[in-house]
């Protein structure tokens, strides 16, 4: 139950990053649970991580789809995040300049925990790619936190 738990809260925060808005995050991430559920016959072992970070960002994808027209709020509420340091400031800025696949593995790997491997099998891409692309993220967003810090 505990390392259930562990997995919600990874895909929650996957999620909450993805759509900034907590109650959205929440709901994507029992809907990712409900279908990981529905269809769990079908999955190799040792995969299920990528394979619910691939059913939350498609429904993450489905949310903004749906909520195309809605304006999103710059700042979001979080019990981890209520404290407004410089850094974590800067970070989030850092983050939002990236494109999306970078953003994705930086949120994958670090935000959600996911391994490489999993990061890699959830966007699709080979594990040396998968490298690669966390490599080129890091080092824009360290390019974009020189100045900041």
């Amino acid at each position: 139950m505990e390392e259930l738990t562990k997995t919600y809260d990874k895909i929650y925060r996957f999620c909450f990053y993805k759509v900034r808005n907590s109650a959205a995050a929440e709901d994507i991430a029992q809907e990712t649970f409900l279908k990981y559920f529905a269809q769990n016959t079908k999955i190799k072992r040792g995969e299920d991580m990528a394979y619910l970070y691939t059913i939350a960002k498609n429904l993450c994808i489905d949310y903004f789809r749906k909520k195309q027209a809605e304006e999103l709020p710059e700042n979001y509420p979080s019990e981890e995040f209520s404290e407004n340091s410089d850094t974590k400031i800067a970070v989030r800025a850092a983050l939002e300049k990236l494109d999306e696949r970078h953003k994705e593995i930086i949120l994958l790997r670090y935000l959600g925990g996911a391994s490489v491997n999993e990061a890699a099998k959830a966007m699709g891409i080979s594990r040396f790619a998968a490298y690669r692309l966390e490599r080129a993220a890091l080092a824009e967003m360290k390019y974009y936190l020189k100045g900041a810090l």
